[in-house]
C-alpha cells in the first residue's frame, strides 16, 4: 500500500507542475490585423506651361492689333490745340478724369492763352478756375511754375525732348510721353493707372514700378507702335476692362486674355457694364477729332451742362 500511494503522489505532483507550466506559458500572439491599402493621392494637375518670350510677344502684338480694329479712332482724350495746352491739361489730369479737365481748361486757356500769360497770373484767380479739378492749389503751383520755366528757359516754347520736359514742375515721364507722342509725333509709352492694370492683367509684365513697366512693355513692341499702343490699352481700360467689374463677356480679346472670367462673362450682363461710347455714353472730349465723330462717338458736355 505505501508503494501505490507514492506512485499516486508522484502523478499528482506531475499533473500540478504541468498545469502550472501551462498557466504561465505566454499566450500565443494573434496575427496582426491587415491594414487597409493606402488610398493613392489624386493626381496633381500639371502646372500651366510657362509662356515663352516668343509666345508672349506674339500674343501681346495680336492683342494690340485686335484693339486697333476695335478703336481705330483712339486718340488722347484731353482737348488741346497746341503743345502748351496739352502739357498743362496733362498735368491737371492727375487724380481726376480727362472729362473734368476738358470741362475746366476752356476758361483757363481763354484767360491765359500763352506760357507768358499763365506765368504772370494771380495764383488765387488760377486756383478758382482749377477748383473743379481737385488738388487745385498744388496744380496751380505746377502750371504757373512750368509756365515760368517755359518763358525763362525755353523762349515760351514747349521743348520736344524728354530730358527737358521732365525738368518742368509737375512733369514726370508719363506726362512727358503724352506730350512727345501726341504733340511732337515722337513715340512714347504712357503708363497711367489703366495701362498698369491691364498689362499686368494680361501678364505682359509682373512689374509694379511705372518705369520698369514702361521698359518691359517697350521691349515687346516696335518703337513706332508705342504711342498708339498706349491709346488702345487706355481706351480699353476705360471702356471695357474696368478695375472692379471688367466686362469679360463683351470683350473682343477674351480668347487672348489669361484673366478672362474675373469679371462678368454673360454677354447681356456684360454689355450693361460698358462705358463711354461703347455703352452709348459720350466720350471724354468736348471737341473730339473728326474720325471719332464719324465713327459714332459723341462729344462730352461742357462743365455745368445737364
Amino acid at each position: 500500500m505505501p508503494a501505490k500511494k507514492a506512485v499516486s503522489t508522484k502523478k499528482a505532483v506531475a499533473a500540478e507542475m504541468a498545469a502550472s507550466a501551462k498557466k504561465s506559458a505566454p499566450a500565443a500572439k494573434s496575427a496582426p490585423a491587415k491594414k487597409p491599402p493606402a488610398k493613392s493621392a489624386p493626381a496633381k494637375k500639371p502646372a500651366p506651361k510657362a509662356e515663352t518670350r516668343t509666345a508672349l510677344v506674339r500674343r501681346a502684338r495680336r492683342i494690340n492689333r485686335e484693339l486697333a480694329e476695335v478703336y481705330p479712332y483712339a486718340h488722347p482724350e484731353l482737348d488741346f490745340e497746341n503743345s502748351f495746352q496739352l502739357l498743362v491739361a496733362t498735368v491737371l489730369s492727375a487724380q481726376t478724369t480727362d472729362l473734368r479737365v476738358n470741362q475746366t481748361t476752356p476758361a483757363l486757356f481763354a484767360k491765359y492763352p500763352t506760357p507768358e500769360d499763365l506765368a504772370a497770373a494771380n495764383p488765387e484767380e488760377v486756383e478758382e478756375i482749377l477748383r473743379p479739378c481737385g488738388f487745385f492749389r498744388a496744380k496751380t503751383r505746377s502750371v504757373i511754375g512750368l509756365s515760368k520755366a517755359l518763358s525763362e528757359e525755353f523762349g515760351g516754347e514747349v521743348p520736344g525732348r524728354l530730358e527737358d520736359l521732365v525738368k518742368l514742375p509737375g512733369v514726370g515721364r508719363k506726362t512727358a510721353f503724352v506730350v512727345l507722342g501726341n504733340a511732337f509725333g515722337r513715340p512714347g509709352i504712357t503708363v497711367d493707372t489703366h495701362f498698369q492694370r491691364l498689362v499686368r492683367r494680361w501678364r505682359w509684365t509682373e512689374q509694379t514700378d511705372p518705369d520698369k513697366i514702361e521698359a518691359e512693355i517697350g521691349g515687346l513692341f516696335p518703337k513706332s507702335d508705342w504711342t498708339d499702343l498706349s491709346h488702345h490699352v487706355i481706351w480699353h481700360g476705360r471702356r471695357i476692362c474696368h478695375a472692379r467689374k471688367p466686362a469679360c463677356g463683351a470683350c473682343p480679346i477674351a480668347p487672348l486674355c489669361p484673366a478672362y472670367g474675373e469679371g462678368e462673362t454673360d454677354p447681356e450682363k456684360a454689355k450693361k457694364l460698358l462705358k463711354y461710347e461703347k455703352g452709348g455714353f459720350p466720350g471724354q472730349r468736348l471737341n473730339p477729332p473728326r474720325a471719332y465723330l464719324d465713327a459714332g462717338g459723341r462729344p462730352a458736355p461742357p462743365l455745368g451742362a445737364g
